[in-house]
């Protein structure tokens, strides 16, 4: 039995969805960003990592399940954790049972850091995200989120 071919066009509504779910999460992301830059002077990225690295088993990871986990390239997640190094937010070593692998350590003052940006920001998450939501809406987006995920092959939820 012939296996039914995607369509490949988008209709006039799917692509106005699409465009105004891409615009409308790239200006999220932008506005949390920027909020975050100026309410606690960490990046996006800062912020990434240093979630990843304060939920880790003694606020250490290897660079490449670092990497894996908040899906950046080895290379990126190097040069900005040179940039972070500098400023005393996180801390790389050798691994012990790798001549090649590289464990990173949050410091206490990237813990510090950590924690003082997180409070600014969830508030502008609950500010420009969840206020603009009804509890059914903020559901909805539950369920179409899980969707994707699911279609993806992301895993249930981060």
């Amino acid at each position: 039995m012939a296996q039914k071919q995607p369509r490949v066009k988008l209709t006039r509504e799917e692509l106005r969805i699409w465009r105004n779910y891409i615009e409308t999460a790239d200006a999220l992301r932008t506005r949390l960003a920027g909020r975050l830059q100026s309410e606690s002077s960490l990046s996006a990225g800062d912020y990434q990592v240093l979630l990843a690295l304060s939920e880790a088993n003694q606020r250490t990871l290897r660079s490449s399940e670092l990497a894996e986990l908040i899906g950046w390239q080895r290379s990126r997640l190097s040069h900005h954790l040179g940039r972070m190094e500098k400023r005393g937010l996180v801390r790389r070593v050798p691994c012990a049972d790798d001549v090649h692998g590289v464990e990173v350590l949050l410091t206490d003052s990237g813990a510090e850091k950590f924690r003082h940006g997180s409070v600014p920001h969830l508030r502008a998450v609950h500010e420009l995200f969840v206020d603009a939501l009804s509890p059914e809406q903020l559901a909805q987006v539950d369920e179409i989120t899980a969707a994707l995920r699911r279609h993806l092959d992301l895993g249930p939820e981060s």
